[in-house]
């Protein structure tokens, strides 16, 4: 099973939405980079429920960006600071430093 690291930045997002044990499987499995037979022995059961458990959980966090689309704003407001970020720095020193600090507080605004 081939791993779609887009998931790590929506289970981010929805992960509290999930039930506890996919948010824990699929935690598992990205973001500490464990197995199917690592996550499912100290379960009790077989890898096959584990990934059986794991796309059920994908396709739950999918749907919810679909309707939110919380992820895709956060990826463009990361964009935006980055290229606001590119740009202030080609301006003098002390435009660029005012306008880099800005940001940073527009962007934290916006994803709080």
């Amino acid at each position: 099973m081939a791993k779609n690291l887009g998931f790590v930045l929506l289970l981010d997002c929805y992960g509290s939405l999930l039930t506890d044990k996919q948010r824990q499987l699929l935690e598992g499995y990205y973001d500490e980079d464990l197995s199917l037979a690592e996550l499912a022995e100290p379960l009790g059961v077989s890898r096959q429920a584990v990934h059986d458990s794991i796309r059920r959980g994908e396709r739950q966090l999918e749907h919810f960006e679909e309707q939110l689309g919380l992820a895709a704003r956060l990826s463009a407001c990361r964009q935006l600071f980055e290229e606001i970020e590119a740009k202030s720095a080609a301006l003098p020193e002390p435009a660029a430093g005012e306008i880099a600090e800005a940001a940073r507080r527009g962007v934290r605004a916006a994803m709080s």
